[in-house]
């Protein structure tokens, strides 16, 4: 049966105690101080998150429903439903699709998607993040 309370880890301390020379008990080894806990980083975007966002703000815009934009696209619903929701990665095929069932080029998409992940960028550059892409923020990637 364990001494411990039911929900406190056990330490097993790796190197043995230690005794001051002269001092004929065993006292523990200094302790480091505890590190101030750190806030994870933001997370990264997902390009299907950014595509999804798109997808579905373009859709709500025109005020057209999953069901419309889906035919339209000749791709199911509840895929299209998946996609907006950046649940599934689509190929290029079917993104296309849904672009011009928006009516939206592949390249409109892709650029408003790209514009999303930019914006990102450069608010985590603004929280003291730098990025290594930040020297072409200001260049147009468009043809």
């Amino acid at each position: 049966m364990s001494t411990h309370a039911p929900n406190e880890a056990r330490v097993i301390p790796l190197r043995p105690h230690t005794s001051p020379p002269g001092s004929g008990g065993a006292t523990r080894a200094p302790q480091r101080p505890a590190a101030a806990p750190q806030t994870p980083a933001p997370r990264e975007p997902l390009w299907r998150d950014l595509v999804g966002d798109v997808l579905r703000r373009e859709r709500l815009a025109q005020e057209r429903t999953l069901k419309d934009v889906a035919e339209s696209a000749r791709i199911s619903m509840p895929y299209l439903s998946e996609l907006e929701r950046g649940r599934k990665e689509a190929s290029s095929e079917v993104l296309a699709a849904a672009a011009q069932a928006l009516g939206l080029g592949l390249a409109d998409l892709l650029s408003l998607a790209q514009g999303e992940l930019a914006r990102h960028a450069r608010s985590r550059v603004g929280r003291g993040r730098t990025s290594p892409t930040a020297q072409y923020d200001g260049l147009c990637l468009a043809a």
